[in-house]
């Protein structure tokens, strides 16, 4: 399972807030409170929630009787359930919230500077939480990706998708390809689309283009530098035709996994 901080709101939300479109402190409020719940549906027999925005179960006359507690029902059959959440632009509040639930992290697409520092402020927040974790573990790495026989001609061949990608995500505010955009993000700042260069998402390891070897040599630098790495995640941009995903994806498998693959996996 996969949570990010949605966009939307009911009636109940609207009466004390107003719109948290425009209130990003109110969503966030609202969002932890609807994953607390989550949680609580996952992991407990019988539950009950009394929180500001949420009575569970709601006060009111059951069959007769005061109702205490509530189930999930059916609950998942394997526990626990493993809950991952995109690490947007890793403030200290967030990446508490989730080392407290034990919520693992994904960083997608992302300058490798800021990864770095997210790594290690992940683990710390673990840490505080009781939880030792090695550097890397329980977060996974995502990158854009563009195999190709040089970086020159990977580069070419992804620049079309790439700067459409960025014409719909610029405006959001949702690049990473550098500190700048990272700060960005954490202000909820627009971004310009012609701010940001394929280029430089190559030089901050963004983006992955190049031969399949040399991604290879960079993902077994990763595996040296985070002992405690153990999932990678290649995406395109948006607008990639499907046929192009298909044959990266066909390269990748056969190019590039079978360096990480142990005897034993195999």
């Amino acid at each position: 399972m996969v949570f990010g901080v949605g966009r939307g709101y009911h009636s109940r939300e609207v009466e004390t807030f107003g719109n948290p479109m425009l209130d990003g402190e109110a969503n966030r409020e609202l969002f932890e409170e609807q994953v607390e719940i989550i949680l609580k549906t996952f992991h407990e027999e019988s539950f009950s929630h009394h929180g500001k925005h949420y009575a569970l179960p709601p006060e009111v006359p059951y069959r007769g009787y005061a109702l205490h507690e509530i189930t999930l029902v059916p609950r998942p059959l394997r526990q626990p359930v493993e809950v991952w959440q995109p690490i947007v632009s890793g403030s200290a509040r967030s990446l508490d919230f989730m080392a407290r639930h034990g919520i693992k992290g994904v960083i997608s697409a992302t300058a490798e500077s800021v990864v770095e520092r997210w790594l290690r402020d992940y683990q710390e927040a673990a840490r505080r939480h009781g939880r030792a974790l090695r550097l890397g573990e329980d977060v996974i790495l995502g990158f854009r990706m563009c195999l190709d026989e040089t970086e020159t001609r990977a580069v070419e061949r992804a620049r079309p998708y790439f700067e459409e990608h960025a014409k719909f995500m610029a405006p959001l505010g949702m690049l990473r390809y550098s500190e700048e955009h990272v700060s960005a993000v954490a202000a909820r700042q627009a971004q310009s689309p012609t701010g940001v260069t394929l280029e430089n998402g190559v030089r901050n390891r963004s983006w992955l283009c190049g031969p399949p070897a040399r991604i290879v040599d960079y993902l077994k630098s990763l595996e040296a530098k985070y002992p405690g790495l153990e999932h990678v995640m290649i995406a395109w941009a948006l607008g990639t035709p499907r046929d192009l995903m298909l044959e990266q994806l066909a390269r990748f498998a056969s190019e590039v996994m079978p360096a990480f693959t142990s005897p034993a996996t195999a």
